[in-house]
């Protein structure tokens, strides 16, 4: 008989729910009975994941789709069979927009996070003036940096590009990605190959020209950038528990408070009604601060601590395309914080994405909040609602009564990586490995935020895992 492993994960995020999967697996292939048991505080699982279903549309609550060059995610849906719903972006929106000086202008082709790969469309666009165009050129000319240490992005961007760059362009750009302040964020935990380019090229524009690749999906569908599930991204969450019920224990509504050692090794997970749990394995997929309390009375979190969390929120608004006199002619725009607006962008998510609405509706979503302005989530709903329908009435001359309105808070949801991030990280591993071997920490605030990030760095400590079962056992 298969000695047994038992494996506690606690988060029911899709992190949590990934782990639960390929754990339960690579341990069943080394020959083990796994016991897995995934720990989910709320009452639902997913993590930020939600899709509503409402009136004939498809709205996202939280993530709208993912990377699809980042291919953990579609491996996943392959494995799951759930591939043949993958959608791709409408290839007739392929425009995205930034707010300059209260109008949009496209986005000149070519720019990847404001780093010009084609030189003429940057040179024609009005979003960076002739001196700012011209400081960003002077990259050709400037010295590269050879030290490898970590800086922030913002501080990148503007030794290599200029500050117009910076603000106008790939500051709006990240606040979709990471709600952050790129002054603060880290060059190495979000885009270490802009470093590396800087370094092997000399100059990072010449180096991005030379790398620049065409993006691939790798599922055989039409080439795009972005992909989603037909019906929404909960596919994939109600997938996993489809194919973990009755071979893993799913416990919602119940939260862990500490991590016990047991002096015969092992440990203890205590749950929040004072009853514990037996584990020869942990994986906490929780927020950062979250971990934190559990691993602090063993090691030293602090690098958990400095990592700090943004609230944002969803505004998504329905309309009859009858009452929309705009013209959608690309995925949405973006909004540098030297616009002063409520919305940080707006996706025309109809328009972008085909299957969420009926050809005579029109969908969108708007973003509120990111680092440095928290002040509009103080607002009630209604006051959130009246505040985002000024910004499109402004810039999109939408006066149009909605359908309907759905506002999704998602309070301290955007881990803000700060400089140093990744070899803090790698230190807290380290020391994990001496004084709490057997105990894993995945999820967006480490290594990646992106959802295929989530489920490659589970698929990496399930293996982990399951390759140290053998010399964990021999101890």
């Amino acid at each position: 008989m298969a000695e047994q492993r038992n494996v506690v994960i606690i988060g029911g995020g899709l992190t949590g729910l990934s782990a639960a999967f390929y754990t339960r697996n690579f341990l069943r292939q080394a020959g083990f009975e796994p016991n897995v048991t995934v720990l989910e505080k709320g009452n639902a699982w997913g993590g930020k994941i939600e899709t509503l279903h409402k009136e004939g549309f498809v709205i996202e609550k939280g993530p709208d789709s993912f990377l699809a060059r980042k291919t953990a995610m579609v491996d996943l849906a392959k494995e799951l069979e759930i591939d043949h719903d993958l959608v791709t972006t409408n290839p007739d929106a392929k425009k995205t927009y930034l707010l300059h000086k209260g109008k949009l202008h496209e986005m000149p082709s070519g720019l990847v996070l404001g780093i010009p790969t084609q030189i003429k469309p940057f040179l024609a666009s009005k979003l960076v003036s002739p001196a700012g165009k011209l400081r960003a050129l002077m990259d050709y000319m400037l010295p590269p940096r050879r030290s490898e240490e970590d800086e922030s992005l913002g501080n990148f961007i503007e030794r290599r590009l200029g500050h117009e760059v910076l603000e106008n362009v790939t500051e709006p750009l990240l606040a979709g990605i990471y709600a952050g302040d790129t002054r603060s964020l880290s060059l190495e935990s979000t885009f270490p190959q802009f470093g590396a380019v800087e370094r092997e090229h000399g100059s990072l524009i010449r180096g991005m020209m030379t790398g620049r690749k065409p993006v691939e999906t790798h599922t055989g569908t039409k080439k795009s950038m972005f992909l989603t599930f037909r019906q929404g991204l909960q596919s994939l969450i109600h997938a996993l528990i489809t194919e973990l019920s009755g071979t893993v224990d799913l416990r919602l509504n119940t939260g862990a408070s500490s991590i016990r050692k047991r002096p015969e090794g092992g440990y203890d997970v205590e749950l929040e009604d004072g009853s514990l749990l037996a584990a020869d394995s942990i994986v906490a997929t929780t927020p950062t601060f979250a971990t934190s309390r559990l691993l602090s009375p063993h090691v030293d979190a602090s690098a958990l601590d400095a990592i700090n969390y943004v609230s944002v929120a969803n505004v998504v608004l329905a309309f009859d395309k009858k009452d929309i006199r705009t013209t959608f002619d690309g995925s949405g725009f973006l909004v540098p914080r030297k616009e002063k607006r409520t919305i940080t962008a707006c996706t025309w998510t109809s328009t972008k994405w085909l299957h969420t609405s009926a050809d005579d509706k029109v969908l969108m979503r708007c973003y509120v909040g990111r680092a440095g302005e928290q002040e509009a989530l103080k607002q009630d709903d209604a006051g959130l609602v009246e505040l985002v329908r000024k910004d499109i009435l402004d810039l999109m001359d939408i006066d149009a009564q909605p359908l309907f309105t759905e506002v999704t808070r998602l309070n301290n949801s955007m881990p803000q990586y700060p400089v140093g991030h990744k070899q803090q990280i790698a230190n807290l591993r380290e020391q994990m490995a001496q004084e709490l071997p057997g105990v894993y920490i995945a999820g967006a605030g480490y290594d990646g935020v992106g959802l295929p990030d989530c489920i490659r760095q589970a698929k990496e400590i399930s293996t982990e895992m399951a390759s140290a079962v053998p010399a964990m056992s021999a101890v």
